[in-house]
């Protein structure tokens, strides 16, 4: 009779650790949250946040049930994949048309503890810069006058980058000081698995960096990419001694300029190399410069030269080195060989969503972002320069405003789960 009992595979058992983790059991009752958005539709970064937090996630094996409730809903525009109205009735929650409305749940004053705002996707015009322009500041703006109007203040999560024009960030970042409000903002690639794991310790002596994603094809291609290469960049080159001092210029450079600033020293296709070999779909490794010339002629590459002297670029591919996948390098002073790391995003269950959504948990249940704002300010002013670089012809600009804009990053430690 035994003979027929057999031993079937064993369930791997990692131990996921979340950021939520250090926080200990839920106390009091779940925190009520406004959400808005401009579009809902599958796999739009509204179902990969929202949605979290409605129906908790998973990931490798574990179950995670945020301690927060959508308790009101504002989508923008109702696009032909919509979801949203599907989502706001089958869980009961009120539609409402306005972000002032989703806030005092068509009330008078402030009636939630949190706010995710998530001025992503849509039709939207691109002006002439090629940035798409999303009205996160018109959003933000309704949110701000709730909070004044009714003498308090909730958490907000902003997605993604504060604005395409640096005027309106400015607005909102001191909004958020003014006022008072804890603010978070940025996008789950700094916290998708790293394989190989990479981070640094603070005060790391870096020789220069390099980051790589590649360029869609869209009208506001090179704005959306880049901003994402930039944020998966800074997120590693923070950790500098003394932590970020801030960007005294910004150069954005394609095709053979872009090569040429390669020659001149200006960035490294030794990184390049270094950060392709990472990645799995990505079939050669070199450094051999001809060779990824040759393979991508039409390059995309953002100079950013720091106020300590530092300097990073992000690489933006055009096929076929690399296609919608980040990776990163960097050469450590004193150390020949490159480290590497490429972010794994994780489809279709998006691990890095749901680490950032946890991240976003963790300010509404203590009130602390899980990272500075700092970062995710800077990195619009950079990409914001870069625009305007190359809408000069690729011109050099330099950017007074960015170039005392420092800050201290926060301990890996407690930046939480972000490596495989």
């Amino acid at each position: 009779m035994h003979d027929f009992i057999l031993q079937s595979q064993p369930l791997p058992e990692p131990k996921i650790v979340l950021p939520t983790d250090a926080l200990g059991p839920p106390q009091g009752p779940k925190k009520r949250l406004a959400a808005i958005t401009t579009a809902y539709y599958k796999y739009s970064h509204a179902d990969d946040l929202i949605t979290k937090f409605i129906e908790g996630f998973g990931m490798v094996g574990r179950i995670h049930e945020p301690h927060c409730e959508v308790v009101s809903l504002h989508v923008e525009q109702f696009v032909d994949r919509d979801i949203g109205r599907g989502m706001a009735a089958r869980y009961d929650i009120p539609l409402v048309d306005s972000a002032t409305a989703a806030l005092t749940l068509g009330g008078q004053e402030l009636a939630v503890d949190g706010v995710v705002l998530i001025g992503e996707h849509g039709e939207f015009p691109i002006n002439e810069k090629g940035q798409k322009l999303y009205p996160r500041r018109r959003l933000f703006e309704e949110i701000v006058n709730v909070f004044k109007s009714s003498g308090r203040t909730v958490p907000v999560f902003n997605d993604k980058h504060l604005s395409y024009d640096w005027s309106d960030a400015e607005w909102m970042y001191t909004q958020s000081k003014e006022l008072g409000f804890p603010l978070m903002a940025g996008s789950s690639v700094p916290v998708a698995w790293r394989v190989p794991p990479l981070a640094f310790g603070e005060g790391v002596q870096l020789a220069d960096a390099l980051s790589v994603y590649y360029v869609p094809d869209t009208e506001d291609a090179v704005d959306y990419a880049s901003y994402h290469t930039l944020e998966a960049m800074q997120a590693l080159v923070e950790r500098r001694p003394g932590g970020e001092t801030g960007v005294a210029a910004v150069h954005l450079l394609e095709g053979e300029a872009a090569w040429r600033a390669a020659g001149e020293g200006h960035w490294s296709p030794q990184l390049l190399g270094a950060a392709l070999a990472t990645v799995p779909a990505v079939d050669f490794e070199t450094a051999d410069v001809d060779f990824l010339r040759r393979a991508d002629p039409n390059p995309v590459v953002v100079l950013v030269e720091y106020s300590d002297g530092f300097r990073a670029a992000a690489y933006l591919s055009r096929k076929p080195l690399v296609e919608d996948e980040f990776c990163f390098a960097a050469r450590l002073r004193g150390v020949d060989q490159p480290v590497a790391t490429w972010f794994r995003m994780v489809k279709p269950a998006r691990d890095h969503f749901s680490f950032l959504c946890n991240h976003i948990e963790v300010m509404f249940r203590t009130g602390k972002p899980s990272y500075p704002v700092e970062r995710t300010y800077l990195v619009t002013g950079i990409l914001a320069a870069a625009a305007d670089s190359r809408f000069a012809g690729q011109q050099r600009v330099e950017t007074p405003h960015l170039q005392k804009l420092g800050y201290q990053p926060v301990p890996e430690t407690s930046y939480g789960a972000y490596s495989g």
